[in-house]
């Protein structure tokens, strides 16, 4: 009796060892359990649609060389991208502009300390309709263009038989409006801008109206080998802005391609930045690192773009 006492005291006692060890040992799995890593794990990144070809050839290359990670790209406008990554719905952000104090006060207060890494300098190209003769424009043109100043063809070219002027943009909440209201200091644009879904339905508009201009990202045309952007060249032509100040009519005219972006001749260009909100080292960082690295720099080149520490200043080119 005494016996079957004992195993029975044994035997319970084990179980409430059992009880008492395994919850705390789940428990501290789960503490210290980490999803991912700099190249492993899955991660959804908000993508502006601007750089679509761009983040899909630096997605097949990062995947590519590291077999477990995995990388879902989210494409929006920009302020779509901002207003998901603050409410937390993004961890990982590519966008051609950086936080506001605001937007990094409203993170910190929250435990968060936002990351930015500027990866490279992109342009805004005004792309124009094969049939229209007006290819060049002094930088006040465009300016008052978006300030509502100008608001036909024959106000640049007298005799012009195009019309009205139409702008149109990607989108509405896209990079390319917010860059242009901060770079002329406006805050709507006249009647003559409007705003398509896509970039491709701004290379549709302009192709299929003479009068129309259309702003889109540089990493839309600038990769001859790549298809898409060797077709969309095909479709309609890149105009010369002359650098800001300069209106003499021998004045030279620069195409937003990376010679003129390196060396600070070409007038509307801008950062791109990834932003992270990550606490810890994973997927976002290692994601991010690769792209500012040199094989994802590589990849950045091959788009357009350009290395933000090679970029010079525009006085440079002034004084030669």
């Amino acid at each position: 009796m005494e016996k079957e006492r004992m195993k029975f005291f044994i035997s319970g006692a084990f179980m409430l060892l059992v009880l008492f060890f395994v919850p705390v040992a789940c428990s501290s799995d789960k503490a210290t359990e980490q999803k991912d890593s700099p190249t492993f794990g899955r991660l959804k990144v908000g993508i502006d649609e601007s750089y679509t070809l761009l983040a899909e050839a630096e997605v097949y290359a990062f995947e590519a060389l590291y077999k477990n990670a995995v990388i879902d790209t989210v494409f929006k406008p920009e302020a779509d991208l901002i207003n998901d990554f603050m409410n937390d719905s993004l961890q990982l952000i590519l966008v051609s502009r950086t936080l506001t104090e605001a937007e990094e006060s409203y993170l910190r207060e929250r435990q968060f300390n936002p990351r930015t890494t500027k990866v490279a300098v992109d342009a805004v190209a005004f792309i124009l309709n094969r049939d229209n003769p007006d290819t060049t424009f002094f930088y006040k043109n465009i300016r008052d263009i978006f300030q509502g100043k100008i608001t036909r063809w024959d106000q640049i070219r007298p005799g012009s038989d195009l019309g009205g002027i139409r702008v149109v943009f990607d989108h509405y909440k896209s990079a390319n409006p917010r860059y242009l209201k901060e770079k002329f200091s406006v805050d709507s644009f006249p009647a003559t801008c409007s705003a398509a879904r896509n970039n491709r339905e701004v290379i549709d508009f302009v192709e299929k109206n003479r009068n129309a201009i259309g702003v889109i990202s540089v990493n839309w045309i600038s990769d001859p080998q790549d298809t898409v952007s060797h077709n969309f060249l095909k479709r309609f032509r890149v105009a010369g802005i002359a650098i800001e100040g300069d209106n003499n009519p021998d004045t030279r005219f620069y195409k937003p391609y990376q010679g003129n972006i390196h060396r600070g001749s070409y007038p509307f260009t801008r950062g791109v930045y990834f932003i992270n909100r990550q606490t810890y080292s994973g997927l976002a960082y290692g994601f991010s690192a690769f792209v500012a690295g040199e094989k994802g720099q590589y990849i950045m080149l091959r788009s357009g773009m350009v290395r933000s520490e090679e970029r010079r200043v525009g006085k440079e080119c002034r004084s030669r």
